[in-house]
């Protein structure tokens, strides 16, 4: 990926020298939950593989859809409190400087999108921390999760590390495709932030309210993270008609790698041995990829409505 000419972003929150700070939450390497709780590292590190890309809200994965739907108590946390340390602006160093890029593209193509509708887009902030950060009105933070989409606050948390765990750990991307990869992850998360702000994640959680079983719930939530797959191809779409030749060689094929790396059923055999389908949070590696291309074929929000498809 070509992205030496990417406008940089400023709306990014660098709190990578925190050292691992979170003002408000609770210390340790447990996940306080609503009950009292605490899971061990060892748990939410599974968690969080199985589930790395919940865009909606880190609890899904460990209080279960009963937090999401409103049936738990979510933990208390301090609303959005940077440390005294964290830098505003779009950051020097190599990872944080692409972050920026890909966020500035990001913005610029959905803005287009949006304005040619005759409606206004207003980016998400970018949180880059190490460990654990105060994850506003989503609750702590933690590298385990992944990468995940706060609908309160419209940020998005990453831990830059993750990048580097796609690569070794799930085998997900190899040598430069990887930069490419990092932008999928992060326009996947966008495209939880365009869900927001055309309302689908409210009607969706709505639905998940009403839902009969965890299973249906599930069902739903497959659709919210199928339809950001999706977006993300839409906004590569975009961006190779803005600046062609941005995409190099084998970048595609590492993003659907990546999509099949981290399918349900993938990440399933590979935890526990065997895939249980109700259970899935984000779609096959098969449907994930599907997905992703669809958006990216079209390069239209109205090819990704998930929610409408008989077929997934």
């Amino acid at each position: 990926m070509r992205y030496d000419d990417f406008r940089r972003s400023d709306n990014v929150e660098d709190r990578r020298e925190d050292g691992g700070g979170f003002g408000g939450g609770g210390g340790g390497f447990g996940f306080p939950m609503g009950g009292g709780g605490r899971l061990g590292i060892g748990t939410v590190i599974v968690l969080g593989l199985i589930g790395w890309a919940v865009g909606i809200d880190p609890r899904v994965l460990i209080g279960g859809a009963e937090i999401l739907t409103g049936g738990g108590q979510a933990p208390s946390y301090q609303t959005d409190r940077p440390s005294s340390q964290a830098k505003r602006g779009a950051p020097t160093d190599e990872v944080g400087s692409m972050i920026a890029g890909v966020l500035g593209e990001i913005d610029d193509r959905w803005s287009e999108i949006f304005s040619a509708n005759g409606r206004t887009y207003r980016g998400p902030r970018v949180v880059l921390f190490r460990q654990a950060t105060n994850g506003g009105q989503c609750g702590m933070a933690q590298s385990a999760m992944g990468p995940f989409y706060c609908p309160p606050d419209q940020r998005i948390y990453l831990d830059t590390s993750f990048f580097r765990e796609i690569e070794t750990r799930f085998n997900g991307c190899q040598g430069s495709a990887c930069k490419f990869t990092a932008a999928y992850i992060i326009a996947h998360e966008a495209g939880h932030h365009v869900q927001n702000l055309l309302g689908i994640l409210e009607k969706a959680n709505a639905q998940q309210r009403q839902a009969r079983s965890k299973a249906e719930a599930n069902a739903i939530q497959v659709r919210i993270e199928l339809q950001a797959d999706c977006l993300s191809g839409v906004w590569v779409n975009r961006e190779e008609k803005k600046r062609p030749g941005f995409i190099e060689p084998g970048d595609i094929d590492g993003a659907l790698r990546t999509a099949a790396a981290i399918g349900d059923d993938t990440l399933q055999r590979k935890m526990q041995g065997r895939v249980v389908p109700d259970s899935f949070t984000h779609g096959s590696a098969e449907q994930r990829k599907r997905w992703f291309m669809t958006g990216y074929q079209q390069g239209n929000i109205s090819a990704c409505n998930t929610f409408g498809a008989g077929n997934l």
